[in-house]
């Protein structure tokens, strides 16, 4: 056997190669008993999505109805602001122009008519107390036990004052009007001749009190002692 060949060598059992031909491409190797050739791997093909079962025209009509839907629903919103924006502008005329929101002021005088004629106790009423007060309620009222007179006012620095007169037993007429907190302060203010107590009340309240025999007395609220006594004083 012959030695290994340089690389620019050929074999002995091998012809020279000819000038200007290029070498023959080699033999296909011959399968072995048993064995197959494996195939080339098939390249793969592109899938077209079908439509799922069942779908057809309607489902088309999906995209449609939600629109519809959006355009209901913006409809709306468009017919409500239609309605409230002319009921903005009219509360807002009444409270600037008409003064819609001020309390509502009444006349007292057939109330206090009213429980003068009940004779339940002697009634006294304000008198003299200026513009800047405003008559907003009045009440009598008549229970077991007794009657009980009731007139709201706003004060002028815009706080509640309240005037009752009762025959109701006094115990339970100040723990009712002025809650079971409500305690003698100590001292007394003379108005006009008589001695009012000064009485704790609800939160950010004040009260001064009268007890006589046959009727009880209270002005109470959310308003400077002065304005309680301006009140007291006004009493006739």
């Amino acid at each position: 056997m012959n030695s290994a060949q340089p690389a620019d060598r050929t074999p002995d059992d091998q012809p020279p190669a000819q000038p200007g031909t290029l070498p023959a491409e080699p033999a296909a190797l011959p399968a072995e008993p048993g064995i197959a050739a494996a195939p080339l791997p098939a390249q793969p093909a592109t899938a077209v999505a079908a439509p799922p079962e069942g779908a057809g025209a309607g489902d088309e009509q999906v995209v449609p109805a939600a629109m519809r839907s959006q355009r209901s629903t913006k409809d709306i919103v468009i017919s409500l602001l239609v309605l409230l924006v002319p009921i903005a502008l009219v509360i807002g005329f009444a409270r600037v122009f008409l003064g819609a929101d001020q309390p509502v002021v009444i006349d007292p005088a057939p109330v206090l008519q009213e429980a003068r004629a009940a004779n339940a106790f002697p009634v006294s009423e304000p008198t003299g107390l200026g513009d800047g007060w405003r008559t907003v309620l009045a009440e009598f009222r008549r229970e077991a036990g007794g009657a009980t007179l009731r007139i709201g006012y706003i004060a002028p620095d815009g706080g509640g004052v309240q005037m009752v007169q009762s025959s109701l037993p006094a115990d339970g007429l100040l723990r009712s009007e002025l809650t079971r907190d409500g305690r003698p302060l100590g001292g007394t203010v003379e108005v006009g001749g008589r001695s009012w107590q000064r009485y704790t009340a609800r939160p950010d309240e004040s009260a001064l009190v009268l007890v006589e025999p046959g009727r009880t007395v209270l002005v109470v609220g959310q308003a400077p002692e002065s304005e309680l006594q301006q009140m007291v004083a006004s009493l006739r």
